[in-house]
């Protein structure tokens, strides 16, 4: 998955690229309207991170032309501005997302995730995997057609690496992904170690083909058996 990341503010441009970096996404940056113009056109992206106040034009500009020319990237809107008429705007451009500053990084890392669901998904609300089946609406968990069942967070955690399957997951990022804006209060990964070990056992008892692996000292991969 490879995203552009346009924003002006170094700082922030950096944060966002080196936490996209460890979910294993290719990065490119653009600081400026033009380089931004001229990257976007050239190449595909799967998601654009677009800032609307660049130093040398406006992100809706760019916003407007991709819908012109037709062009398919999940575009996130991040921007200072809080109007009402800016994300209205911005998502009758065809933004799929609006996200306004200051922000936490496992929030945008959760819209990011969403927008290329949605896209990946197109539009359907499950996710498919061997023999596992997971109902993102009803949050059910099928495996050969049998409901098992799982906790809110045994769900969120599956849904999770069944997004990234095959890909490395940190213990990090999967507890960002869990607590969000309240990982601060996570002493530990206590809690990350004991909801893994119950998916495992869930999946190993109902015969399910994927199993959650242990990347030692690094995090966990979900792979087929």
């Amino acid at each position: 998955m490879k995203i552009l990341i346009v924003e002006d503010e170094v700082g922030l441009r950096e944060a966002i690229g080196s936490s996209l970096e460890k979910e294993s996404y290719r990065i490119e940056t653009a600081s400026d309207f033009d380089t931004a113009s001229e990257k976007i056109f050239l190449y595909e992206y799967d998601c654009i991170l677009l800032d609307i106040m660049l130093p040398d034009g406006n992100g809706l500009e760019l916003l407007a032309e991709l819908k012109k020319q037709g062009k398919s990237e999940n575009v996130i809107i991040i921007s200072a501005k809080n109007t009402l008429d800016d994300k209205l705007k911005g998502l009758e451009l065809g933004a799929d997302d609006y996200l306004t500053k200051p922000f936490h990084l496992a929030e945008l890392n959760a819209r990011v995730k969403a927008v290329l669901r949605r896209n990946k998904l197109d539009g359907k609300e499950v996710v498919e995997w061997k023999n596992v089946r997971l109902d993102l609406n009803d949050r059910q968990l099928f495996v050969n057609n049998q409901e098992v069942q799982l906790n809110r967070k045994e769900f969120d955690i599956l849904n999770y690496f069944l997004l990234n399957q095959q890909r490395l997951v940190t213990r990090v990022a999967l507890a960002e992904y869990v607590w969000g804006d309240h990982m601060d209060q996570a002493d530990n990964f206590d809690f990350i170690y004991s909801q893994i070990k119950n998916i495992r056992k869930k999946l190993k008892e109902s015969a399910a083909e994927i199993e959650i692996e242990t990347v030692y000292g690094l995090g966990y991969k979900l792979v087929r058996i």
